[in-house]
C-alpha cells in the first residue's frame, strides 16, 4: 500500500506536495519522492528511504522548483527495500516520463519478457511500478512523431494499457511538455481521488490516493476517478477525463476501510470514519446476541485504528469504554514494518498499559483486524501483566486467511494465524480467553450502508476470491512463489480453499 499525489498548479506547488504526502504518511513509511518540471521543462526529482520529514530537507525543497510535480510514499509489496526502488520512477523516452504507483501488477514477470524482447526496453529495478512506466512509455511512443501529445493519444495510450496488465494499480505520471496524467485499474480496487482550488482566478488541480491530502492543502473534493478512467491534466490547467476500459467494475479494497485509510478521508463515496462506527455497530450486536455469556467489564480499543470501532461496540453492550493503552505516536504502524522481529520490537516501543483500567478486569480488546497474530499475542500478553483477570478480543474484520497480492503486503499464507486454522485453535494461538471475529456479510454490509452502488468488494483476504480471475495454480509457481505445495483453485470462481505457500522466514 503506498501513496501518491499530482498537482498542477499556477504558483509553486513543492509544499503542497510535501503536505501532502506528510498526510498520506500512514500508507507507506519505507521511502518517499517527489518529482517536479522546472520552467526550463527538466525533471527536478529528490527521492531516498526513509519518512517525509526525513528524505525532504530545505536544499531539496529549494531545488524542487516547479508549478507542476507528483509524489509518492512507498510501503514496499513488491521487489525490495533498496532507495532505488523509490518512487517516482523515470524514462527518458518518449518526451521524459515520471510515474508513482499504488498497487501491485500480476502479471509483472509475463510484462518483463515483453519489454525485453519486443521494445528492448531495460528494466532497472525488481518494482513492478518500473515496469509499469515501461509499458506506458512504450504505447506513447506510438505517438512519438507528434510534438505535441493531444489527450486523445494519451488516452488511447492508456487503453492499450489497460488491455496489457493486471492487478490493482493507481497512478499518477507526468510528461515533460505536456502536464500530469492519473489512471485507476478497471476493478477499482486501489483508491484515487480528484480536486481543485481557484488561485487568483486559475483553476489549480490535485490527484491524490485519499481525499484527505485534499482537505489540508485547500482543494476541494470534486470526484472519485471511476476504475478504469484515465485523467489529463495539461500545463495549461485545462483537465480532460475519458474512460479508458472496455468493462470497469467497482470493487475496492476492503482492507482501506478496515485499516489503511485515515478516518478523516472519504473513497469511492464512503466516509472511513463512518464506515468503521457501522463496523463497531455490527460487531458490537454479534456480541451482544452470540457471546453474551462473557463477564465484561471494560472495552479497550488497541490504538488506534480501532477507537472508534470500539466506542460503538461499548454503546451497544452497555459497557464501560476506557482508554487502557498510552500509544507513542512516534512510533510508525507496525502492520506495514518489513518482519515479524520489527513488529514485535515495535509493539513494546508503541504501546504502554494503563494499569489502572486492566486490573482485577475482565476486558473486551478491540482491534481492527488479526493478521499474522504477532501484536495480538504480545498486546494480550501487556493486558495480563497489567493485572486483567480474562482478556477477550474482538476483530472488526473477518478471519485472515488468503495471501494478497494487489498491493497489501500479506503474500505469504503461513504467515497469516487464521490460514488453515478454526477460531478456536486461533484464540488457543494468541492465548485469549475468547475471540470473536467480525462476519464478512457484516463488513459488507457496514460499508454498502455508506454507499449502496456499490456491490462488490475486492475480498479476497477473507474469502480467496480473486476478481482478477489469473490468481491460480500456475500464478504460484511461476511467479515469486516457487515452493508452493498443496494448493487448490476453483476454476469457476477462482477461489483459494486450501492454500499452503512456501515461508521463506522458516
Amino acid at each position: 500500500m503506498c501513496g501518491v499525489v499530482g498537482i498542477v498548479g499556477f504558483t509553486p506547488i513543492n509544499q503542497f506536495l510535501y503536505n501532502a504526502l506528510t498526510v498520506l504518511q500512514h500508507r507507506g513509511q519505507d521511502a518517499a519522492g517527489i518529482c517536479t518540471i522546472d520552467k526550463s521543462s527538466c525533471f527536478r526529482l529528490r527521492k531516498a528511504n526513509g519518512l517525509v520529514k526525513d528524505v525532504f530537507k530545505m536544499k531539496h525543497m529549494q531545488y524542487l522548483q516547479g508549478n507542476i510535480g507528483i509524489g509518492h510514499v512507498r510501503y514496499p509489496t513488491a521487489g525490495n527495500s533498496s532507495a532505488s526502488e523509490a518512487q517516482p520512477f523515470y524514462v527518458n523516452s518518449p518526451y521524459g516520463i515520471t510515474l508513482a504507483h499504488n498497487g501491485n501488477l500480476t502479471n509483472v514477470n509475463e510484462l518483463r519478457k515483453h519489454l525485453f524482447e519486443n521494445s528492448r526496453r531495460h528494466v532497472n529495478t525488481d518494482s513492478d511500478s518500473e515496469v509499469l512506466l515501461n509499458i506506458f512509455a512504450q504505447e506513447l511512443s506510438r505517438f512519438q512523431h507528434c510534438s505535441i501529445l493531444s489527450a486523445n493519444d494519451i488516452f488511447k495510450a492508456i487503453t492499450f494499457v489497460h488491455k496489457q496488465i493486471r492487478g490493482a494499480y493507481a497512478v499518477v505520471s507526468m510528461i515533460i511538455g505536456h502536464g500530469i496524467v492519473a489512471f485507476r485499474d478497471p476493478n477499482g480496487i486501489r483508491p484515487l481521488v480528484l480536486g481543485k482550488r481557484i488561485v487568483s482566478n486559475y483553476i489549480e488541480y490535485m490527484v491524490a490516493s485519499e481525499s484527505v491530502a485534499l482537505d489540508t492543502t485547500g482543494f476541494e473534493f470534486v470526484k472519485d476517478v471511476a476504475p478504469g478512467e484515465a485523467i489529463y491534466i495539461n500545463q495549461q490547467g485545462q483537465l480532460f477525463n475519458y474512460q479508458c476500459a472496455e468493462n470497469p467494475k467497482n470493487n475496492p479494497c476492503l482492507f482501506e476501510y478496515v485499516y489503511f485509510a485515515r478516518p478523516d478521508s472519504c473513497l469511492d463515496k464512503i466516509s472511513v470514519y463512518s464506515a468503521r462506527v457501522r463496523m463497531g455497530t455490527k460487531l458490537g450486536k454479534k456480541i451482544s446476541k452470540e457471546w453474551n455469556n462473557l463477564d465484561i467489564d471494560v472495552v479497550i480499543p488497541i490504538p488506534e485504528t480501532s477507537t472508534d470501532i470500539a466506542l460503538e461496540i461499548a454503546h451497544i453492550i452497555n459497557k464501560p469504554y476506557r482508554q487502557g493503552f498510552v500509544k507513542n505516536r512516534y512510533v510508525g504502524r507496525t502492520f506495514i514494518m518489513q518482519g515479524n522481529n520489527s513488529r514485535r520490537i515495535a509493539v513494546k516501543r508503541k504501546l504502554n498499559t494503563n494499569r489502572a483500567e486492566f486490573i482485577n478486569k475482565n476486558v473486551l480488546l478491540i482491534d481492527d483486524s488479526i493478521v499474522r497474530g504477532t501484536t495480538s499475542k504480545q498486546i494480550i500478553k501487556m493486558a495480563r501483566e497489567a493485572g486483567a483477570k480474562n482478556v477477550y478480543l474482538a476483530s472488526a474484520a473477518p478471519e485472515i486467511r488468503f495471501p494478497n497480492f494487489y498491493g497489501i503486503n500479506m503474500p505469504i499464507a503461513t504467515e497469516l494465524i487464521a490460514h488453515g486454522r478454526e477460531v478456536e485453535e486461533i484464540c488457543k494461538l494468541i492465548k485469549a480467553d475468547a475471540l470473536i471475529f467480525q462476519d464478512l456479510n457484516d463488513l459488507i454490509e457496514a460499508l454498502q450502508e455508506e454507499n449502496p452502488n456499490i456491490t462488490q468488494f475486492e475480498c479476497s483476504v477473507f474469502n480467496g476470491i480473486y476478481i482478477t480471475k489469473d490468481i491460480d495454480n500456475n500464478y504460484l509457481n511461476n511467479n515469486h512463489y516457487q515452493g508452493s505445495k498443496g494448493t487448490g483453485i476453483s476454476s469457476s470462481y477462482h477461489e483459494v480453499e486450501n492454500l499452503e505457500l512456501y515461508n521463506e522466514e522458516n
